[in-house]
This record gives structure tokens, sequence and C-alpha cells, in this order.
């Protein structure tokens, strides 16, 4: 379809609804509990192959306001929080450091359903980042040092030279060093949203709200 037509796209959401009598009182839970479902490859629809369920919109910005997107991985629930990894010297680190403000969205098409997460990201431990770099293949750990993220260079093979002589000076099985500008995120948060596409547009919205370490359960409207 060409872009003259795009405001005929559309889609109607059938699958299922949201009451809150589904959801469970811990919004933690309740995340655990559609995970579940967005990762079972017997569910009535299915995941696509291109599909990654842990794939989530990470939105950080400036305290000017300046916004940015990007699709970062989960790669764990872990204290109550979302944690995923990067480059400490990227632009969204940058971001993190000078506003901790930030928010995640998971996009489970082939569910209809969205998680919205807003909340305070702070970096992890040492320790906890190194056993999660461990346990990365072993390019994607040369991959780290390879990529001074979020800088300029000059072309493609700048990052294909830095890969070879970071094979050359750890061959074989010699352990590779995780990089000091580089680990996990934890963004704890304060704020959550369970979306289920319906039709004629009138979505369920269920929201979790942290309030003085309290969770309360309310309904938008969509």
């Amino acid at each position: 379809m060409s872009l003259s037509r795009i405001d005929q796209m559309r889609q109607n959401y059938t699958l299922g609804g949201l009451s809150e009598q589904d959801v469970d009182s811990d919004p933690m839970v309740q995340f655990g509990n559609w995970f579940a479902e967005a990762t079972e490859p017997g569910s009535a629809s299915g995941i696509p192959p291109w599909l990654e369920p842990n794939a989530m919109t990470l939105s950080t910005s400036d305290p000017d306001g300046t916004v940015s997107s990007r699709i970062v991985l989960l790669k764990g629930v872990e204290r109550n929080a979302f944690v995923f990894y990067s480059n400490y010297a990227s632009h969204k680190a940058s971001q993190i450091s000078a506003n901790a403000h930030v928010a995640l969205c998971f996009y489970w098409p082939h569910l209809q359903r969205q998680v919205l997460v807003q909340g305070g990201a702070a970096k992890i431990d040492r320790e906890r980042s190194l056993e999660y770099f461990r346990s990365r293949p072993r390019d994607s750990q040369l991959g780290a040092h390879a990529s001074t993220q979020s800088s300029v260079i000059a072309s493609r093979e700048v990052l294909e030279q830095r890969m070879d002589e970071l094979r050359r000076r750890y061959p074989g099985e010699t352990e590779i060093p995780l990089p000091e500008n580089w680990g996990g995120y934890a963004v704890v948060p304060s704020w959550i949203e369970f979306w289920q596409g319906r039709t004629s547009r009138l979505h369920d919205r269920i929201v979790y709200r942290n309030e003085n370490d309290a969770w309360t359960i309310e309904r938008l409207s969509p």
C-alpha cells in the first residue's frame, strides 16, 4: 500500500478482553503471566518467527525534554525491576545519567497487547553484569569491545577491523574481560499499563500505580 493510502490501514482487535478481575494484584506477576503467553508457541495466535517478545521500546530524555526512543532487549525481571544491558558511553546511557526517568513499551501484535512502563533506571552491580556478559555468545562479547556505541566512525570496515584484532587478541577459549563501559540497567516501575486491543477501538486499559509502596489498580478510558 502506498503512503497516500496509509489512512486506510487498520486492524480489528478481537483476540480477547481484560477486566480488573482478570489481573493479579502484583503488576510484576501480571507481567510474568502475559510474557508467558507472549512466548508460548502453542498459543491460539502463535508466535511469528520474526517476533522477539522480549523486545521493548526504551524512551529516554535530556533534562531539556529532548526524547529518544530505540528498541532494546529485556534480559531479566529481577527484584521487581526490568533489566537490560548497554554500553555506558552510549546516547541512551548519557540521557539516563542526566535524567533517570524512562519509559518502556512492549508490543505483542500476535496477542493484540501492549505493556507500558514508567520508572527509574539505575546501573546494576558489576558482578551481575559480568555474569550476564559471560553467558553471551563469544562474538557478542567481542562486539561489546569493538563498538564505541553512538560515536561517529569512518566506515563499516573500521568495525570489522576491530573485530579481527579482538579475535586475534582473545583466541580460542581465552576469557574475554567485561568492558569497563558496559553493563546492565534495572528499571524499577512506578506505573504499569496493560493494554488489550478490543473492537471499535474500545480497548481495555488496566493501570497499576505505586503509591507509598502499594499498588493501586485503575481502568483508563481508551
